[in-house]
C-alpha cells in the first residue's frame, strides 16, 4: 500500500493485478473520493481530479467539504499509564494534552530513526520520577 497527498487529503493505494492498475481512495472521510490509474502519474492526477470534483460538488451543493483531521482524537490506555503521563506533564508544568503531543509530533519527525520511542520511553518510565 502507498498513500499520496493532494491539497491535504490523504489516499492510500494499492496495485490491484487482474485489472492491471493501481486503485485508491481518500482516507479519514465519511464522504467516499476515490481514485485510479495505470502508472502512478495517472494515480497522483487522478486523485488531484477526484479532490477538485469532491471540492466543487460540495461547493454546489452548498456544503462544506469535509475536512480529513480535526486536530482532536480520543486514545485509549491503560490508567496507569494515564496518571503517569499526568505526572509526567504536571512535572514539566504543561497540559496532558501538550505532553501527548509533544511526544507524538517528536515521533512522526523521526520516521528512519523512530526515537519517538526512545523519547516515549524517557517521558513515560523514570524521568517521571525524578
Amino acid at each position: 500500500m502507498g498513500i499520496l497527498t493532494y491539497k491535504d487529503y490523504h489516499g492510500h493505494f494499492e496495485y490491484i493485478d487482474d485489472a492491471d492498475l493501481f486503485h485508491g481512495r481518500v482516507i479519514n472521510l465519511t464522504d467516499v473520493i476515490t481514485f485510479q490509474g495505470r502508472s502512478i502519474d495517472e494515480l497522483k492526477q487522478s486523485l488531484a481530479d477526484s479532490v477538485e470534483d469532491y471540492l466543487e460538488f460540495c461547493e454546489q451543493e452548498g456544503k462544506d467539504p469535509e475536512k480529513p483531521y480535526s486536530g482532536r482524537f480520543n486514545v485509549r490506555i491503560e490508567p496507569n499509564v494515564h496518571g503517569r503521563l499526568v505526572l509526567a506533564a504536571a512535572k514539566r508544568d504543561i497540559s496532558l494534552n501538550s505532553l501527548v503531543a509533544e511526544v507524538l509530533l517528536n515521533y512522526v519527525e523521526a520516521p528512519l530513526r523512530r526515537d519517538g520511542l526512545a523519547r516515549w520511553s524517557e517521558i513515560a518510565e523514570d524521568k517521571v520520577s525524578a
